[in-house]
């Protein structure tokens, strides 16, 4: 009985350390966003954006089904109110950043990935877009995920993407093209931050990767 028991509880230690290893990478991911260790950006909450059918509808990340008039209709038919309503927020215009955006693609990936625009000036608590494009140079379909960081990583906290393409499955056709937004605001807390006082520049840098072999099957299938 005691042998059983013991057994039992080996079993039971080995599922939960099983069971934890593959709870790490969502959790430090959620983790990451909530801080900004790392320098990763926060995800900010729009509510007209996460509520509005019409934007579900048009913008599909998952399958590359992004209606960029439809984007930009969405978001022009903002007005100031609106916006401060939602994300709550009073731009300071005596401060201006310059934000810089970087893009790599891993050894493995026959995509050629690259920010449409290198370097947009922002003022902080005033949403912006932007926009990066992947063109897919191989003759097979591929399936890729990107990763982001900010830098300098002190400002990851402060920049929140409340729209972007960032941990989603890319599909691209043999060379297929494809425009990815991003939709972003740096956080007016930003300006209280004696660490920051002295930051004019923040870089956003994406890094796309192809799945394996089997994960593009099984995605292409």
């Amino acid at each position: 009985m005691r042998a059983f028991r013991t057994a039992t509880i080996i079993s039971a230690f080995v599922f939960i350390m099983i069971a934890l290893s593959y709870a790490a990478v969502p959790l430090y991911r959620i983790f990451c966003q909530i801080t900004g260790f790392g320098g990763t950006s926060q995800v900010g909450h729009l509510e007209w954006f996460e509520n509005s059918s019409s934007s579900r509808n048009s913008i599909d990340f998952s399958d590359n089904q992004i209606d960029l008039k439809a984007l930009e209709n969405e978001i022009n038919t903002l007005n100031k109110d609106e916006m401060d309503s939602h994300i709550q927020i009073t731009p300071k215009k005596s401060r201006v950043i310059t934000v810089h955006f970087n893009a790599d693609v891993s050894d493995m990936m026959p995509w050629k990935f690259y920010p449409i625009q290198q370097d947009i000036k922002v003022m902080i608590g005033e949403t912006s877009l932007a926009f990066y494009s992947a063109q897919n140079i191989s003759d097979s379909a591929v399936v890729g995920i990107s990763t982001y960081n900010v830098s300098p990583q002190e400002a990851g906290i402060y920049f929140n993407k409340i729209q972007c393409f960032c941990f989603e499955e890319q599909r691209l056709k043999p060379h297929e093209s494809i425009d990815m937004p991003v939709f972003f605001f740096l956080d007016v807390d930003m300006m209280d931050d004696p660490k920051m006082s002295e930051i004019n520049t923040i870089t956003l840098s994406y890094t796309f990767f192809k799945l394996s072999d089997s994960d593009t099957s099984t995605q292409i299938s």
